[in-house]
């Protein structure tokens, strides 16, 4: 009965942070280029009672063995990087990626990050920053005296100038990773390398199978509101009989003590 309470102490924790998983997706549901998160569980150590295949006092041998199991832990909490839906904006640096691949933001620090949000402006350089003012990388930098600016599939960014003419400004690589779920997230729609990730490799977008770039457009959260509603759900009841099961141990023991 003890070993009960333990156990499903573990199963309510789980739960719990299962719950704050859920609240994180639903709290993102607009959230532009934001992925949502999965956690995945593992159930822990068992007490064997009895090993299968052990022989009994009469020398027959027991085809199935008494393990008690101690609970369950939470092992991971993955990015899901399902293609979120694509928003047609009309804003000329409003850029979605259509399949695999990041955008490369340069941070304060020097350090670069990586992002699926393309909602991209100018700074006062002309330079194509993010939301925060940081830099997209390879830096490009739109002259003064452009009307308006295309980006091509390949990430081609050309400015129409006040005279008609064409410059062509320079060109957004994007990167992939190897594993993207094993990226760090900071916040602030960006994300870190990691050891599990593995190193990035950059080039043009289209080709060696990175997506391509849509302009006008955005990516939003991949979350599913019916399916965190329904998970929700699942985690709750969980909860509860988790809960129930403390409940009934104690229950059982309080019992035990009023024995005479």
């Amino acid at each position: 009965m003890l070993g009960a309470l333990f156990t499903s102490s573990t199963g309510m924790k789980a739960q719990q942070l299962y719950v704050d998983t859920i609240a994180n997706n639903l709290a993102n549901v607009n959230t532009t280029g934001f992925k949502k998160s999965r956690i995945d569980f593992q159930d822990l150590l068992y007490q064997t009672l009895k090993a299968a295949g052990s022989e009994t006092a009469d020398g027959n041998q027991v085809p199935e063995g008494m393990q008690v199991g101690l609970g369950v832990k939470p092992v991971a909490i993955s990015k899901l990087f399902t293609q979120g839906t694509i928003t047609l904006t009309g804003n000329d640096l409003d850029i979605a990626i259509e399949g695999d691949g990041f955008f490369q933001i340069l941070q304060p620090d020097g350090t670069i990050a990586y992002t699926r949000d393309g909602s991209f402006n100018l700074d006062a350089n002309g330079s194509i920053v993010n939301n925060d003012g940081f830099v997209l990388q390879p830096a490009i930098s739109v002259p003064t005296n452009s009307k308006q600016v295309s980006i091509g599939q390949d990430g081609t960014v050309s400015a129409i100038l006040d005279d008609g003419s064409i410059s062509n400004v320079g060109q957004i690589t994007i990167a992939t990773f190897a594993n993207p779920a094993g990226l760090s997230a900071q916040g602030r729609n960006l994300l870190l390398e990691t050891e599990a990730s593995g190193a990035p490799s950059t080039g043009v977008a289209g080709l060696e199978g990175r997506g391509t770039m849509a302009q006008g457009f955005l990516e939003l959260s991949n979350v599913e509101i019916v399916d965190e509603l329904v998970n929700m759900i699942i985690a709750q009841r969980a909860y509860e009989v988790n809960s129930r099961a403390i409940r009934t141990a104690d229950e059982m023991l309080q019992i035990a003590n009023q024995l005479r």
